[in-house]
């Protein structure tokens, strides 16, 4: 299981009424999901881990960033060549229409534009990283 499902199962989560959520996979993956007010704590534990923990404790209720998400599926590029500087980095301040990456989709590259100013918050795709449509790319607060 990817990390990206399981950040998508908690946000699924988050937004539901269920308030206790356990999944044990057959590769050993355990994934145990719990909510109390709108604080989201999950427990990953897999066997390839030595059945150590994982916890990730995500607050959905403050989180007033904006999503800047794929338009379409391709290749992302955080960098305009690989000798390159990223485009942005977390802690940059972005004005709206500034170019935060690129995605190749049919050999044509396309500018990625922030549609928010702000501050970029997290940055959700490493470079070089396959995206699908409506992925989250950044968040900017």
């Amino acid at each position: 299981m990817e990390y990206e499902q399981i950040k998508k199962i908690i946000n699924d989560m988050s937004e539901s009424s269920l308030n206790s959520l356990n999944i044990e996979f057959p590769d050993g993956v355990k994934i145990n999901i719990t909510k109390d007010n709108n604080v989201v704590e999950k427990v990953v534990t897999t066997k390839q881990l030595e059945e150590k923990t994982i916890k990730e404790v995500v607050s959905d209720n403050n989180d007033t960033s904006n999503v800047v998400k794929s338009p379409m599926v391709g290749t992302c590029y955080l960098k305009p060549s690989p000798e390159a500087k990223e485009f942005v980095k977390v802690g940059d301040t972005v004005k709206k229409g500034q170019v935060l990456c690129i995605i190749e989709a049919m050999k044509l590259m396309n500018e990625i534009e922030s549609e928010f100013d702000g501050t970029v918050i997290d940055i959700c795709v490493k470079n070089e990283e396959m995206v699908d449509y409506a992925k989250p790319l950044f968040k900017i607060k």
